[in-house]
Parts: structure tokens; sequence; C-alpha cells
């Protein structure tokens, strides 16, 4: 039976920051942090995105630039996204071996060996409709081929390894995609290439600020046909379930601050290692309201960290990252 007041004082333990810390249940890290980047053709380029402030497409040149200070920062480990030159039905700046996350991914390695490169492998940045992979001709409903669009993902995350990535990312929730990813990667040598899938991955409203980011919003339709339901929870521990069958080695749930409870489930069931992608819309409210002057963006955006964590994230991949660890470190 438990002791009631006044035996029972909780308030015992919350008497000093000493007291706190020493009895704090979740403690968020720079080690917990993944920082996404944009690259672009061209150099010496940091066009910042309007609807992310402090977030910038960058050319090779300055990516390596932002990736020397990330590492600087005890931050372990990037994310490249990319937007080509041109586009096209087939996608073929995502696969090419001179692709721009290619170069991306090469240059940093070479320049930074130590830090984790993940590379995101999905296609709706290099297709001319914005959408993740083949679709029937003349379809303008945005169903996406499944099955052959599973070739492209292989020819991506192979061209992806070759170049120097660490992680292989898929994200465009094809099924089947990480069996037929992994299937690729070891026919090419690369069985020592995690994948972390994005296996939980919604099709949310959160993501619009990422579309100027990525140059990457379709064309016509929507990506509810490949995206799940918002209102879904049982059905993104099936996919959990079926990425975990197929050989993947990390878990991601997309987007997070709506969907900790997602996290929270998916972590209950595996003992995979779970991310939590805080997505562009969560990052660009956030700096919204703090440059109105409505909101502490330190406090919020650590209390919000800490609270991926407790809900049951072992990674955060978040545009917040570089001052995260700033203050972080500030203590």
């Amino acid at each position: 039976m438990m002791l009631m007041f006044p035996i029972n004082r909780p308030r015992r333990l919350r008497q000093n920051d000493h007291l706190r810390r020493m009895v704090r249940e979740t403690i968020l890290t720079t080690n917990d942090l993944i920082y996404p980047l944009f690259a672009v053709p061209g150099s010496s380029v940091a066009k910042e995105v309007v609807s992310m402030p402090g977030v910038y497409q960058l050319s090779i040149d300055k990516i390596v630039d932002e990736a020397k200070e990330v590492y600087d920062l005890g931050i372990p480990a990037i994310i490249l996204f990319g937007i080509p030159e041109e586009k096209d039905t087939e996608a073929t700046g995502a696969w090419h071996d001179h692709g721009i996350v290619q170069q991306a991914a090469t240059a940093v390695k070479e320049a930074i060996p130590d830090l984790v490169v993940i590379v995101d492998t999905c296609l709706c940045e290099y297709t001319s409709h914005g959408h993740c992979g083949y679709l029937e001709v003349g379809d303008l409903t945005g169903r996406v081929l499944n099955d052959p669009t599973l070739e492209l993902l292989k020819k991506t995350a192979v061209s992806q390894a070759n170049a120097g990535a660490d992680i292989i990312a898929p994200s465009g929730m094809m099924d089947g995609f990480v069996q037929a990813i992994r299937e690729g990667l070891d026919e090419a040598g690369f069985n020592h290439i995690p994948i972390l899938s994005y296996a939980a991955k919604y099709a949310s409203a959160y993501y619009g600020p990422f579309r100027d980011a990525a140059d990457s919003s379709p064309q016509f339709g929507d990506r509810r046909t490949y995206q799940m339901d918002p209102g879904n929870a049982r059905e993104a521990l099936k996919e959990v379930d079926l990425d975990i069958a197929e050989g993947a080695d990390m878990l991601m749930v997309k987007p997070a601050l709506s969907y900790m409870d997602i996290i929270w489930r998916v972590k209950e069931m595996t003992d995979l290692p779970v991310a939590a992608y805080n997505v562009s819309g969560e990052y660009s409210m956030v700096k919204a309201a703090a440059l109105k002057g409505w909101i502490d963006e330190k406090k919020v955006t650590l209390e919000t960290l800490t609270s991926f964590k407790r809900a049951g994230a072992d990674l955060i991949l978040t545009y917040h990252a570089k001052d995260a660890a700033r203050w972080l470190q500030e203590g």
C-alpha cells in the first residue's frame, strides 16, 4: 500500500538543481542527435529556406563546412537530402554515381571520416512529378507502382553505399522496400551497411516546410496511397513488424511531436534502436513563436527533444541539433 501525505512528500527530491539532476530519469545528450542537411549543385551556395529559419540549402563545399561544425559540436551523425539540377520520371539523380547526395556523402567522408553519414533513400526529390517512385502513365492520383519502384530503390541504395554512406535510410514507404534494399546491398558486398527504415511514416501536414527545403512537393495528388493515415496506430506496429522481418537494423517514427504514442508503442515491441524525426513543421512552429517572443526557444526545444527520448526514442533527427548541442554544453 502506498504511504500517503504527510509521510510521503515527493517535493523532498525537487529542492535544488543538484538533487533534481541526481534523480532525473531521462537525460538528453548530443549523442542522441542527428542533423539533416540539404545538398544542392553549385559552389559557395547557402540559401536559407524561408519557411525554416536557420536551415539552408547548401552546395557541397558548404555541406562539408557545416559537417565539420556539426562534428566539432559532438553531434555524431548527419542525414543528407539532395536537390538535383534536373529531374525526370526515372529519378536518375537518385541513383546516379555522381548524384548530388553521392557527391556530398563522398566529400563529407573524405573530410570528416569519423562523422556518421546517413543518406535519405527516396525518389521524390528526383522525380519530375514529385512522387516517390514510378507512376502509371496518365495516373494523376499519386498511386505509385510498388514493385517496379523497389528496383530503383535498390540501385539508389547501392550507389549511395558506393559513395561512402554509413547508413541507408529508405523513406518512401513502399511495401517490401527494406527487403529489396537489403538484398541489393548484400549482393553488392555491403552486408555491413545498416538500414534505418522510416518504418512508420505518416501522411502528415507537418511536412510543409520540408517541401520548400527539398523542392519535393507532388505536382498532383498527394502521398496518402503510400504514407500512413494519421489516425492509425496498430498499422504502425504492423509496418514495424514487417520491416524487422525484412532486415531493418533501426526503425524510425515520423513525425515525432504528434506521434509520441507511436514512439512509445514501437519501443515497447522491439529491442532495435528507435529514431524519431522532429520534422520541419514542428521546427518552424517553435522558430516562428520564438521570433515573435512568445516562447523561450531554448527551454521549449530542450523540453521537446527530451520528451521524444522519454517516449522511447534512442535517436532524434532534428533541425534544432546544432542549437541543442550548444545549449547542452552550456549546462
